[in-house]
């Protein structure tokens, strides 16, 4: 993007302003940043958006510059960019630090590693969008287009750079409800991330201090303003066409056992979860009369032992069953490691297990959280006293792919565990298309803070992209049952324990994202690129 560089008040010399200093510049920064997180789960504030990003856009105009280089004006837009997005990652992500309080004896002095280094990190590429487009920096209303290209393609990076860690991206802000979630259908969550930034950035082109500028401003204004009223019409015609139909048969039951997570993996109280397990799924169960589910799941790594390893709990599963029904449970599975370790290799997975005790088929987990399962750069950081902070020597093992699961009595389904669901295009095998989704997580690290509400709405959003329903059973919330248009059918909020009772949506024809996938947002990306450049040049030749 070789735009010249001609913004407001001719941005390349430095200005004796109120905002010139840099501390001042930046605290203002974090604090924008942090309120654009009102917008996040669980208050859902969208309009404030149109505040703090045309306050991003305000500082950006008047970064100082100390001379007519690019690097200089990288600098600028970097400082603005990274103050921005810290505060928005420490405002989105504080409760991460919930997590080290579980076992505060061991983990408690690495909180601050959680609650402010991890969003200094993530904020390195806010602050590398905003530098390459302060480089770029238009006058007018391409800036606008600019910054949203800069942002949104960092933040599909952040998605994809190291494993990726593509939560709460800023797509999701401007997701709320689920009459705004229906375009990720077309564009999927990076498609309404550039759309986010572009749509929460426009009130600053009504602003426009240059007569020059004032009336095409305002026009561009106005077609931004039209698209997103196009984008409201769009989710209500696609809600007001909708019709769910239930799969015949299928009755599901999700337990929700809110098993403190200093107690979930406590030695010696094996039977005691399960037995807890037993009580809560049977919940309105009488003798003589049908069961009332079909399907019963249970979150992730329901239990202290190897499911598969103990045949008494096999056994008891198996007689607490009803004739034909089935359990899909997260459960650790071991597996020896023939002429190697002594040790086995032990997996985060889900399992099926039938109404004979019998476990029928298995999925590990393939994307596994760092520090939480395992240990990246394992020898280094170990020899500085860090650990994952699953109490299982070594951690988890990876499974090799993703798969799709038979179910006897129900359509197939894809298996995801923990946070596999936050990755958009990920989520189902694109060669045998499951008719639903099964997300099994524990989030009992996080209580009661926005973090499985933030988790619930990402897993929501996934419904919507792929047009599969979603059933998620979490140990202590948010238990749920979603349509494939992001409807929350039945749920079950945080530390509630109980059941979730429903029946199974049915998948919805593949949605124009489930068969294109990013090249749609690349493909908005690239247009956004070709009208800023045209605009640009349109608007410096008038000048000239």
């Amino acid at each position: 993007m070789a735009f010249r560089s001609n913004s407001l008040a001719a941005p390349d010399r430095p200005r004796p302003m109120v905002l010139a200093r840099g501390w001042r510049r930046a605290g203002l920064a974090i604090l924008a940043g942090a309120g654009s997180a009102l917008a996040l789960p669980p208050l859902g504030w969208f309009p404030v958006l149109w505040i703090t990003l045309p306050f991003l856009v305000f500082l950006l105009d008047r970064a100082p510059v100390t001379s007519a280089g690019g690097l200089s004006r990288f600098r600028s837009g970097f400082a603005v960019g990274w103050s921005f997005g810290f505060g928005y990652f420490v405002g989105g992500l504080w409760w991460i630090g919930a997590a080290f309080l579980v076992d505060a004896a061991a983990f408690a002095w690495l909180m601050p590693l959680a609650v402010l280094v991890l969003p200094a990190g993530l904020a390195l590429f806010w602050g590398l969008g905003a530098g390459v487009a302060r480089i770029a920096w238009p006058r007018g209303w391409p800036r606008i287009l600019v910054l949203a290209v800069c942002l949104s393609l960092v933040e599909w990076l952040r998605g994809h750079v190291l494993t990726g860690f593509p939560w709460n991206a800023f797509g999701y802000a401007m997701m709320p409800v689920p009459v705004m979630m229906q375009v990720a259908s077309l564009i999927g969550v990076w498609g309404v991330t550039f759309f986010a930034f572009l749509v929460a950035a426009a009130p600053i082109l009504w602003f426009s201090r240059d007569p020059g500028d004032r009336v095409v401003d305002r026009c561009a204004f106005f077609v931004i303003a039209a698209l997103f009223l196009a984008d409201l019409g769009f989710g209500f015609a696609r809600l007001a066409s909708a019709e769910t139909a239930m799969v015949p048969g299928v009755r599901l039951r999700l337990v929700q056992p809110v098993i403190a997570q200093d107690q979930k993996w406590a030695s010696g109280r094996g039977d005691e979860i399960l037995g807890r397990y037993l009580r809560l799924s049977a919940t309105g169960m009488e003798e003589g009369k049908p069961a009332p589910f079909t399907h019963l799941i249970w979150p992730e790594t329901a239990f202290p032992f190897l499911l598969d390893e103990q045949p008494n709990a096999l056994a008891l599963i198996g007689s607490f069953l009803p004739d034909n029904a089935t359990l899909i449970t997260g459960a650790a599975r071991g597996q020896a490691v023939v002429g190697e370790e002594i040790e086995p290799r032990v997996f985060n997975s889900l399992q099926i297990v039938d109404s004979d005790g019998i476990v029928r088929s298995s999925y590990d987990k393939v994307h596994l959280v760092p520090f939480g399962e395992y240990l990246p750069f394992d020898r280094i950081l170990r020899g500085l006293g860090i650990s994952q902070m699953i109490a299982l020597p070594g951690g988890f093992d990876a499974g090799e792919r993703r798969m799709t699961l038979d179910l006897p009595g129900a359509p197939s389904f894809s298996p995801l565990i923990c946070y596999e669901i936050i990755f958009a295009g990920e989520v189902v095998d694109g060669a045998d298309r499951p008719g639903w989704i099964v997300n099994v997580t524990n989030d009992g690290w996080f209580g009661d803070t926005p973090g499985p509400w933030q988790h619930l709405h990402q897993a929501t959003i996934r419904a919507v992209e792929e047009g599969i329903p979603v059933a998620r059973s979490a140990n202590s919330g948010v238990s749920a049952i979603i349509d494939p248009y992001g409807n929350l059918l039945a749920y079950l909020g945080v530390d509630q324990d109980g059941v979730v009772d429903g029946t199974l949506p049915v998948a919805i024809r593949p949605t124009i994202y489930s068969k294109y996938r990013d090249s749609l947002y690349f493909a908005l990306i690239i247009l956004a690129i070709v009208v800023a450049s045209t605009g640009s040049f349109t608007r410096t030749k008038q000048r000239n």
